[in-house]
């Protein structure tokens, strides 16, 4: 008999108005009480009295907020994280719950760093796809901190990017290996030389990823730059790998990209690799998943086959040169 009261001893679950929590994560996108009711269609004063409904709930402020600023507090961050987990859960249910036959189905959706190219992922999705032609597939291209975000919040599938670190309660897998090398557009003084020294670097502007810092995934390409004795600080940044490609065929400044993926421009005449030509930086890209995910049928297929297909294949055969 006492198994069977502990649930109940906890009342929050049992009297919390679960729309609270989802006004609540309004607020925090929308970064205010005012946006938030733009947004959701109300009145302002009817979010903020969800808002005092939801902090007496918890016994605690969970935002700062006054005409001139606004901000989470640490238990509002805690919670925004929380709720955002429990939406991604529910946003799965008709999911899970469509297509319960022997057929695989189910929609797929991933989160991707946009420089991620790689054949052996390619490879895995047409096999895939061919075998469970009733699967469907969403990709959004953003950062890498945001793609663990999404995954951390169940958003997602998984997620494809670079990593400072293991994130906190995430399942990760090297998916493939890649080598930066900087490189300079036709119009550039350099463009056809060979055999440049790295001296001959030294003042030229430069262009990069937003990663691309002193503690981003992107630290070892910010090190090679400043070895070069490029400008400090730079001229051009982006998020996205064609916006950085071309800051550099325009000539806006030199630029950093996977040798593997700059390549064919290489060879089409688009882009022209430059010094150093050895020692390049190293970057691994992973593969994210969250272990409290409840996978629908195809989502479960798809990282068993990805899983099956890295263990099958060393690390040393999926890193491109």
């Amino acid at each position: 008999m006492k198994s069977m009261s502990k649930k109940y001893e906890q009342r929050l679950p049992w009297q919390l108005d679960w729309n609270l929590l989802r006004t609540f994560m309004v607020v925090v996108d929308e970064c205010g009480i005012t946006p938030a009711a733009n947004f959701l269609g109300l009145k302002q004063p009817t979010i903020s009295a969800a808002l005092k409904r939801l902090e007496d709930s918890f016994g605690g402020r969970l935002v700062n907020r006054s005409p001139t600023h606004f901000s989470v507090t640490p238990l509002g961050q805690v919670l925004y994280a929380e709720a955002r987990s429990v939406f991604g859960t529910v946003s799965q249910l008709p999911n899970l719950m469509a297509g319960m036959d022997d057929q695989v189905t189910g929609h797929i959706s991933i989160a991707v760093a946009s420089h991620v190219v790689s054949h052996h992922f390619d490879a895995v999705l047409e096999q895939f796809n061919a075998a469970h032609p009733q699967v469907t597939y969403s990709f959004s291209t953003i950062e890498s901190a945001d793609v663990v975000a999404h995954v951390q919040q169940n958003r997602v599938t998984l997620g494809l990017c670079l990593l400072q670190e293991p994130p906190l309660r995430l399942d990760t897998k090297p998916l493939f290996r890649e080598y930066f090398g900087f490189f300079c557009g036709p119009k550039h003084r350099l463009f056809g030389k060979k055999d440049i020294p790295l001296s001959a670097l030294r003042g030229e502007y430069a262009v990069s990823f937003q990663t691309d810092e002193a503690n981003g995934p992107l630290y070892s390409v910010a090190a090679m730059r400043a070895k070069a004795g490029l400008q400090p600080g730079l001229k051009g940044i982006s998020s996205s790998l064609p916006e950085v490609r071309r800051m550099i065929m325009s000539n806006i400044g030199i630029g950093a990209l996977p040798v593997h993926v700059a390549a064919r421009d290489v060879r089409q005449g688009f882009l022209w690799q430059l010094p150093p030509y050895t020692a390049l930086p190293m970057v691994d890209v992973h593969l994210l998943t969250n272990p409290k995910r409840t996978m629908n049928r195809g989502e479960a297929a798809l990282l068993a086959l990805l899983h099956a297909t890295l263990n099958d294949i060393s690390l040393e055969a999926r890193t491109y040169r």
